[in-house]
Protein backbone atom coordinates (compact mmCIF):
# COMPACT_ATOMS: atom_id res chain seq x y z
CA UNK A 1 0.00 0.00 0.00
CA UNK A 2 1.48 3.33 -1.22
CA UNK A 3 1.58 5.68 1.75
CA UNK A 4 -0.49 8.81 0.24
CA UNK A 5 -3.77 6.25 0.09
CA UNK A 6 -2.66 4.55 3.19
CA UNK A 7 -2.37 8.31 5.48
CA UNK A 8 -5.59 9.96 3.17
CA UNK A 9 -7.62 6.80 4.45
CA UNK A 10 -6.30 6.80 8.36
CA UNK A 11 -7.33 10.91 8.18
CA UNK A 12 -10.75 10.00 6.35
CA UNK A 13 -11.98 7.89 8.89
CA UNK A 14 -10.71 9.78 11.85
CA UNK A 15 -12.02 12.89 10.59
CA UNK A 16 -15.32 10.88 9.64
CA UNK A 17 -15.63 9.56 12.74
CA UNK A 18 -15.41 13.03 14.40
CA UNK A 19 -17.81 14.60 11.74
CA UNK A 20 -20.50 11.76 12.55
CA UNK A 21 -19.58 11.83 16.11
CA UNK A 22 -20.37 15.25 16.47
CA UNK A 23 -23.50 14.90 14.51
CA UNK A 24 -24.92 12.64 16.49
CA UNK A 25 -24.08 14.37 19.20
CA UNK A 26 -25.58 17.24 18.66
CA UNK A 27 -29.06 15.72 17.75
CA UNK A 28 -28.36 12.87 20.31
CA UNK A 29 -26.81 14.46 23.29
CA UNK A 30 -26.84 18.58 22.83
CA UNK A 31 -30.34 18.94 21.96
CA UNK A 32 -31.92 17.24 25.12
CA UNK A 33 -29.50 18.76 27.30
CA UNK A 34 -30.28 22.45 26.08
CA UNK A 35 -33.78 21.51 26.61
CA UNK A 36 -33.24 20.28 30.17
CA UNK A 37 -30.39 23.42 31.07
CA UNK A 38 -33.01 25.74 29.57
CA UNK A 39 -34.97 24.88 33.23
CA UNK A 40 -32.33 25.51 35.76
CA UNK A 41 -30.84 28.59 33.23
CA UNK A 42 -27.61 27.11 32.21
CA UNK A 43 -27.66 26.69 28.48
CA UNK A 44 -26.20 30.29 28.22
CA UNK A 45 -22.74 28.30 29.48
CA UNK A 46 -23.39 25.46 26.78
CA UNK A 47 -24.19 28.12 24.01
CA UNK A 48 -21.19 30.19 24.71
CA UNK A 49 -18.57 27.44 25.43
CA UNK A 50 -18.62 24.33 24.28
CA UNK A 51 -21.64 24.73 21.13
CA UNK A 52 -18.84 27.31 18.87
CA UNK A 53 -16.09 25.02 19.94
CA UNK A 54 -18.10 21.76 18.96
CA UNK A 55 -19.38 23.38 15.72
CA UNK A 56 -15.99 24.69 14.60
CA UNK A 57 -14.65 20.85 14.99
CA UNK A 58 -17.66 19.73 13.09
CA UNK A 59 -17.47 22.07 10.25
CA UNK A 60 -13.52 21.31 9.48
CA UNK A 61 -14.04 17.61 10.08
CA UNK A 62 -16.47 17.86 7.24
CA UNK A 63 -14.20 19.30 4.86
CA UNK A 64 -11.26 16.90 6.06
CA UNK A 65 -13.62 13.86 5.48
CA UNK A 66 -14.94 15.16 2.16
CA UNK A 67 -11.15 16.42 0.67
CA UNK A 68 -9.67 13.03 1.84
CA UNK A 69 -12.10 10.84 0.57
CA UNK A 70 -12.00 12.71 -2.98
CA UNK A 71 -8.20 11.87 -2.46
CA UNK A 72 -8.93 8.53 -2.02
CA UNK A 73 -11.57 8.09 -5.00
CA UNK A 74 -8.26 9.68 -7.07
CA UNK A 75 -8.73 8.50 -11.03
CA UNK A 76 -11.98 6.57 -9.79
CA UNK A 77 -13.69 10.28 -8.54
CA UNK A 78 -15.12 11.03 -12.35
CA UNK A 79 -16.50 6.92 -11.94
CA UNK A 80 -18.15 7.80 -8.52
CA UNK A 81 -19.92 11.10 -8.67
CA UNK A 82 -21.28 9.81 -11.91
CA UNK A 83 -22.13 6.81 -10.64
CA UNK A 84 -20.28 4.44 -13.29
CA UNK A 85 -20.62 0.54 -13.23
CA UNK A 86 -18.25 -0.42 -10.07
CA UNK A 87 -18.58 2.81 -8.16
CA UNK A 88 -21.95 2.71 -7.06
CA UNK A 89 -21.89 2.46 -3.80
CA UNK A 90 -18.97 4.47 -3.34
CA UNK A 91 -20.56 6.86 -5.56
CA UNK A 92 -23.68 7.04 -3.81
CA UNK A 93 -21.76 7.40 -0.56
CA UNK A 94 -19.55 10.50 -1.98
CA UNK A 95 -23.21 12.26 -3.18
CA UNK A 96 -24.17 11.79 0.60
CA UNK A 97 -21.30 12.94 1.83
CA UNK A 98 -21.15 16.04 -0.83
CA UNK A 99 -25.20 16.96 0.04
CA UNK A 100 -24.27 16.73 3.86
CA UNK A 101 -21.12 18.56 3.70
CA UNK A 102 -23.06 21.39 1.65
CA UNK A 103 -26.13 21.71 4.33
CA UNK A 104 -23.27 21.78 7.06
CA UNK A 105 -21.53 25.22 5.58
CA UNK A 106 -24.32 26.37 3.36
CA UNK A 107 -27.05 25.87 5.59
CA UNK A 108 -26.52 24.87 9.06
CA UNK A 109 -23.25 26.91 9.89
CA UNK A 110 -24.93 29.95 8.82
CA UNK A 111 -28.06 29.37 11.14
CA UNK A 112 -26.05 28.03 14.22
CA UNK A 113 -24.16 31.77 13.89
CA UNK A 114 -27.34 33.50 14.47
CA UNK A 115 -28.93 30.89 16.74
CA UNK A 116 -26.00 31.34 19.22
CA UNK A 117 -25.95 34.74 19.18
CA UNK A 118 -22.74 35.27 17.03
CA UNK A 119 -24.24 37.71 14.97
CA UNK A 120 -26.89 40.18 16.01
CA UNK A 121 -30.17 39.42 15.06
CA UNK A 122 -33.72 39.85 16.15
CA UNK A 123 -35.39 37.16 18.52
CA UNK A 124 -37.63 36.06 15.70
CA UNK A 125 -34.58 35.79 13.35
CA UNK A 126 -32.57 33.85 15.62
CA UNK A 127 -35.95 31.60 16.52
CA UNK A 128 -36.63 31.26 12.73
CA UNK A 129 -32.48 30.03 12.65
CA UNK A 130 -33.06 27.65 15.44
CA UNK A 131 -35.69 25.91 13.56
CA UNK A 132 -33.95 25.68 10.21
CA UNK A 133 -30.35 24.23 12.34
CA UNK A 134 -32.81 22.25 13.76
CA UNK A 135 -34.44 20.59 10.52
CA UNK A 136 -30.95 21.07 8.69
CA UNK A 137 -29.34 19.00 11.24
CA UNK A 138 -31.95 15.88 11.81
CA UNK A 139 -31.77 15.61 7.47
CA UNK A 140 -28.15 14.70 7.97
CA UNK A 141 -28.67 12.72 10.60
CA UNK A 142 -31.04 10.81 8.19
CA UNK A 143 -28.42 10.91 5.80
CA UNK A 144 -25.87 9.79 7.31
CA UNK A 145 -27.05 6.46 8.00
CA UNK A 146 -27.45 5.50 4.36
CA UNK A 147 -24.18 7.21 4.26
CA UNK A 148 -22.13 4.65 6.14
CA UNK A 149 -24.23 1.75 4.71
CA UNK A 150 -23.18 2.77 0.98
CA UNK A 151 -19.21 3.34 2.34
CA UNK A 152 -19.19 0.63 4.00
CA UNK A 153 -21.00 -1.65 1.11
CA UNK A 154 -18.35 0.19 -1.41
CA UNK A 155 -15.66 -2.30 -0.08
CA UNK A 156 -18.18 -5.51 -0.94
CA UNK A 157 -20.02 -3.98 -3.92
CA UNK A 158 -20.73 -7.43 -5.37
CA UNK A 159 -22.71 -8.50 -2.90
CA UNK A 160 -25.20 -5.69 -2.95
CA UNK A 161 -24.93 -4.13 -6.46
Amino acid sequence: MDAVPAFARWFHFMAGIMWVGLLYYFNFVQMAALKSAATDGSAAAINRHIAPRALAWFRWAAVATWITGAALLAKNFTAAFTLQPGHIAIGIGAWLGTIMLINVWALLWPAQKLALGLIEASEARRNAARRRAFIVSRLNLALSFPLLFFMGAAGHSTIYF
